[in-house]
């Protein structure tokens, strides 16, 4: 049965009766935008420099080891629950293989113990796809110009298992290949990983939104386009069979990416399927309202706060956000 409210006629309804003052406002407001609710991206480096600042994200930067474990340590301390790692290598070490992302002494798995040896209760969501590790800069190996699925998947069980073993605690696999949440988990349960929590990048988008995060990792250039694993933007229905499949075979949580273009994706998936399903707000879109706000032609925090809460009104269970830090230092004053 639906429900559907019962309201007067003005001059006996009047709505702007709660909306009259600050402190009503705050009391019959439907959504609340927490520290706890915000996933911070972090990029790891292996360069010999502390901070290496990356110029299409302004007032971000490549971390060290050191740098990334007083990050996590300031991330704790604001009521931030989980960081999201992504590793910038040397263009020495990427191959069309990607088989820097099998190393058990790579820069993520070596992240992980830092930061879990520092921090053991903040949460460690690790990334599971290729594209930061090799030389053509997609998700998935690049054979006569098409990408193996099934060979994907295979690279992507072993990334799985080395960066899980080194301290994550939630594997995310964006690559978007067909069947991988399923191959991941079963891999895991054969070597005993019970516990192992997957987000599944469920419901990804080959979006042009993903530019300064490129930069952020190091894709100098992409051979083509990512349209045949990633979504068709003019699709919902399709999100909804990703989302099942990827349940069906084993993920705890799903993930739209990107945020704000497809927020009526994160409301269809949490309201259709009831997991917790979270939203990325992607480089391009910090980047624009970074931009926009240099610019004088938006108030910076009133935006950006606005646009966090809309994941939240839709539906998302947690955001990941390149703007976590400032936000949960702003929410805790």
């Amino acid at each position: 049965m639906t429900f559907v409210p019962v309201t007067g006629a003005y001059p006996f309804a009047r709505p702007r009766r709660l909306r009259q003052n600050g402190w009503i406002r705050d009391l019959v407001q439907e959504h609340t935008l927490l520290a706890s609710d915000l996933i911070w991206p972090i990029f790891v480096h292996d360069r010999d420099i502390a901070r290496d600042p990356i110029g299409s994200l302004k007032g971000i930067d490549r971390l060290s080891l050191d740098e990334a474990v007083r990050e996590a340590k300031a991330a704790r301390d604001l009521g931030i629950k989980a960081l999201a790692l992504f590793p910038h290598i040397d263009e020495r070490k990427r191959f069309s293989d990607g088989r820097a992302a099998l190393d058990p002494q790579g820069i993520i798995p070596l992240a992980c113990r830092a930061i879990k040896s520092a921090v053991p209760d903040i949460g460690l969501i690790v990334d599971v796809a290729l594209d930061p590790y090799t030389d053509h800069g997609h998700d998935g190996l690049l054979i006569s110009d098409k990408i193996d699925n099934d060979a994907t998947i295979e690279a992507l069980i072993e990334q799985t298992v080395v960066q899980y073993e080194a301290g994550a605690d939630i594997v995310a696999p964006s690559d978007m290949m067909d069947g991988r949440i399923g191959a991941i988990r079963q891999a895991l349960e054969a070597r005993r990983h019970k516990d192992a929590l997957i987000m599944s990048y469920a419901a990804k988008y080959a979006s042009a939104f993903y530019g300064p995060y490129r930069d952020a990792i190091g894709v100098k250039a992409l051979k083509g386009d990512k349209k045949t694993y990633q979504m068709n933007s003019a699709n919902t229905d399709e999100a909804l069979r990703e989302v099942a499949l990827d349940i069906q075979e084993g993920a705890d949580m799903v993930m739209v990416k990107p945020g704000l273009p497809y927020l009526d994706i994160v409301w269809r998936v949490a309201d259709t399927f009831k997991v917790p399903t979270f939203a990325y707000q992607v480089s391009g879109e910090y980047a624009m309202i970074k931009a926009a706000s240099d610019q004088g032609l938006l108030d910076h925090d009133r935006a950006v706060l606005e646009s966090l809460t809309s994941f939240k009104r839709a539906g998302a269970s947690g955001i990941l956000t390149y703007f976590a830090k400032e936000v949960a230092e702003k929410l805790n004053k």
